[in-house]
């Protein structure tokens, strides 16, 4: 079954066709390194890790590349209040983005080139662009002409006249045209610079991402993703910069990750709401962050709602907990036997259907919707009352093996079920301000009123636990717990 991505040039699905038969070009604008990446960050190393994993099932080689952008105005600005150099501060934001990004269990990239590592490709891709009159230099800086262009705005569905009536007229300004933007720019007292035809300077942001794919990738690649927010102007330069240097077709499809709200607001500095990726892990947990991000289209809106978050902690809870049950029943001393024919069929309509929805953009919302379908399966088979049978056991491999194969495809579901579960626990015990040990002791002590059969005492505590948040379940082997998710 052939892959469709909708293009954000063309606005419509389109068919995936390789340029090379069997491979896949990709490049993902990765994060500016000047801080802990925000959660909205994320969002596209999450999602584009997803994609990459499923074009791998389907066979194909990825060449996955995400950039560091290493130099740029923020980057100084953080270095002078820490009273450090800029490849200081960078080198330490990639090495903690790194880490998160290990900690989330994300496949690395095929490369991770910084902009610092490219200055001489960039200065040569500047030349090629003033030699064939796409761009000029002036007083030490050097803009891209948009007027040269023909087809500047392609991507955006903007034009010249339209921007020059929405750009506010500058003062003095040393451009042609307001929408020019710079290749180039000419160096400033404290800043990092490196020398250049033009004098000493660094990269224009646009051109940096140009000559990384070219250099890493070629001058025309399959896929190019990042946020919806880079759209315009910096994909939309980039095209520019490239086609114009290289003369050919720049990207065959490009994608574009939405954004995301905490409590219907838009993330920003100015409502103080902006919030790391490794605060919100550290607080809940990398499985959380996956989950939310994956249960949405990625060009819709995802909402970081309380609400929300507590959604996606009682379905990791549901999902880790039938992990856990399913490696019980495979533990078993059991007799082998078939696996029934009813949950066989489930298998294969899950399969099908998982497949048609990474298929089909990449909709890892329908996708997910095939896990649900599979717990309900398993555990209205498996989980009842009485003594376990040997059809549970044969019934509970084929599920632990659909869900963590299914599931590494989106990174999800594949921790240690009994480990992530009391993880949870502890997490929202925390939240709750219960100790473990509070819990344990009532539990004992329920479990010893109910030996003497003192039922009074034991309703007592479970009306106790209850009130706490805490589920108990009482089984054959012994009664166990879980916080209410």
């Amino acid at each position: 079954m052939s892959i469709t991505i909708y293009n954000s040039m063309s606005k419509q699905k389109e068919t995936f066709k390789p340029i090379k038969a069997g491979e896949v070009s990709m490049y993902v604008c990765g994060p500016t390194v000047y801080d802990f990446l925000h959660v909205g960050n994320f969002r596209g190393a999450i999602f584009f890790n997803a994609v990459r994993n499923w074009f791998e099932k389907q066979g194909y080689k990825v060449n996955y590349v995400y950039n560091y952008t290493d130099v740029d105005d923020k980057i100084i600005k953080r270095a002078n209040e820490l009273g450090q150099t800029s490849e200081e501060v960078a080198t330490m934001y990639i090495k903690e983005f790194e880490k998160d990004y290990r900690g989330l269990r994300l496949k690395p990239h095929t490369a991770n080139p910084k902009v610092t590592e490219h200055i001489d490709n960039i200065i040569k891709m500047v030349t090629s662009l003033i030699e064939k009159n796409k761009a000029y230099a002036v007083n030490g800086d050097v803009y891209f002409n948009v007027e040269n262009f023909n087809d500047y705005g392609k991507l955006s569905n903007k034009n010249i006249e339209e921007l020059e009536a929405g750009v506010r007229i500058e003062a003095n300004t040393d451009k042609k045209h307001p929408s020019d933007f710079a290749l180039w720019k000419g160096a400033k007292p404290d800043e990092p610079s490196w020398d250049s035809p033009w004098g000493k300077g660094r990269p224009g942001w646009h051109i940096e991402c140009s000559v990384m794919v070219k250099e890493v990738l070629g001058d025309s690649i399959d896929i190019h993703g990042g946020g919806l927010d880079l759209l315009f102007p910096h994909h939309e330069n980039e095209i520019a910069q490239s086609e114009a240097c290289n003369g050919a077709k720049y990207v065959n499809y490009w994608m574009h990750n939405n954004m995301l709200e905490f409590g219907n607001q838009k993330m920003s500095k100015s409502l103080g709401n902006v919030r790391t990726g490794r605060s919100f892990i550290e607080e809940y947990n990398g499985e959380v962050l996956k989950f939310l991000n994956l249960s949405s289209h990625y060009r819709s809106v995802i909402d970081f709602s309380e609400v929300q978050i507590g959604r996606a902690i009682a379905s990791l809870g549901k999902f880790y907990s039938s992990l856990k049950h399913a490696e019980s029943l495979v533990a078993k001393d059991l007799a082998l036997v078939p696996v029934p024919d009813d949950f066989l069929k489930m298998v294969d309509e899950c399969t099908q259907g998982f497949e048609q929805s990474m298929n089909d953009d990449f909709n890892t919302a329908e996708a997910l919707a095939k896990f649900y379908e599979m717990m309900r399966m398993f555990n209205n088979l498996t989980r009842k009352p009485g003594k376990a049978k040997p059809e549970h056991k044969a019934i509970a491999e084929v599920y632990l093996g659909w869900i963590k194969d299914k599931g590494d495809v989106l990174a999800l579901f594949q921790e240690n079920p009994s480990e992530y579960l009391v993880a949870l626990d502890d997490m929202l015990l925390r939240q709750k301000n219960i100790s473990r040990e509070d819990v344990d002791a009532l539990i004992v002590e329920r479990t010893k009123v109910r030996a003497e059969k003192n039922y009074a005492r034991s309703d007592e505590i479970r009306d106790q636990l209850i009130e706490m948040g805490i589920q108990v379940m009482d089984g054959v082997d012994g009664s166990t717990w879980e916080v209410e998710k």
